[in-house]
């Protein structure tokens, strides 16, 4: 059985916020990095779609982790505070997810 799983979301984007949101990504936080880090996070990516201003997060975690119990930490609300007024939120200021079913996969076994 794996110990890792990839999940992928989208969020909205508020139009012309994709500089913005890009310079506040680029100067994350170092507590919210290492708490993603140690809940089990492995590899995030977000993409952004400039005509939708819809952003595409795929993240590869490790099964068991512990990234349920991190909304409620003072750092992710926070961070959740400061990125509200650049995108679509729920009312307690987390991002408005909608999660995405995989259709397809292709990894690459190595030379040979």
């Amino acid at each position: 059985m794996q110990d890792t799983e990839v999940v992928a979301f989208r969020m909205t984007l508020n139009d012309g916020m994709a500089e913005e949101y890009r310079r506040r990504h680029d100067a994350i936080w170092p507590g919210l990095k290492a708490e993603l880090l140690a809940r089990g996070v492995i590899d995030y990516r977000i993409f952004h779609d400039p005509r939708s201003n819809h952003l595409f997060a795929v993240m590869t975690r490790r099964r068991g982790h512990g990234l349920d119990a991190l909304r409620h930490t003072e750092v992710m609300q926070a961070w959740w505070r400061m990125m509200a007024d650049i995108m679509t939120t729920r009312p307690d200021a987390s991002p408005e997810e909608v999660a995405l079913e995989p259709v397809f996969s292709l990894t690459g076994g190595g030379p040979g």
